[in-house]
């Protein structure tokens, strides 16, 4: 790869050990867009063949059935309907069963951490461009700093020039990473609230299957 005559490798050695920490988190990056892409599919997280199921069997007043099916394919749904049956299950007799309440609880739990996974692109947006800062500023301090401590005028234009590609290669670098990070975080952020709101509705539907 060549820029403006520069190569990749040439301008990985100009920006210093700053470069592993802004791959490091590139590689993270990508495996977290990867894996929320497959984890927080809708045939991931609210099957439809389980959802007929389940909601066929609680027709019909086959909980245990019921119960074997999420448990047998554990999913977001699958978690709903087990807090409801819990609930049923461990409810006095004679008692109207906190579904509800349950499935409210589970619910938000469910929430929380389907928002809080997609908040890590938001969290790796935020922290490379502050490195790349970092290697602008230990850019700048190289350069500088060896003018100051270099008597020989003739060589400071070579130590001022390495202080200020040090500068240049970590900023750009880190805005490569972040602003790909901010373009899904976006993406995925849309996708989770309507897997959320998917959610609410199957809540609601478990509540009124055991009211």
């Amino acid at each position: 790869m060549n820029i403006t005559g520069i190569t990749l490798a040439e301008m990985w050695r100009n920006g210093g050990p700053l470069m592993w920490v802004l791959a490091g988190l590139s590689v993270i990056a990508l495996a977290i867009i990867l894996y929320l892409l497959l984890a927080q599919r809708r045939g991931a997280l609210t099957p439809r063949a389980l959802i007929s199921d389940v909601f066929s069997r609680l027709q019909t007043g086959d909980l245990a059935e019921a119960r074997r099916l999420c448990q047998r394919r554990p999913c977001a749904f699958g978690a709903l309907a087990l807090s409801a049956l819990d609930a049923v299950q461990g409810a006095p007799e004679g008692t109207r069963p906190p579904v509800a309440a349950a499935v409210e609880t589970t619910g938000a739990h469910l929430a929380e951490r389907i928002q809080a996974s997609v908040d890590w692109l938001a969290d790796i947006a935020a922290i490379a461009p502050l490195v790349g800062l970092l290697g602008t500023v230990l850019g700048m301090y190289q350069a500088f700093g060896g003018i100051a401590n270099d008597l020989a005028a003739n060589a400071r234009p070579v130590v001022l020039a390495q202080g200020v590609s040090q500068a240049i290669v970590t900023t750009m670098f880190g805005l490569v990473v972040s602003i790909p990070c901010l373009v899904f975080h976006a993406m995925l952020r849309r996708r989770a609230a309507k897997r959320i709101s998917g959610l609410e509705t199957l809540g609601v539907a478990l509540e009124k299957a055991f009211a």
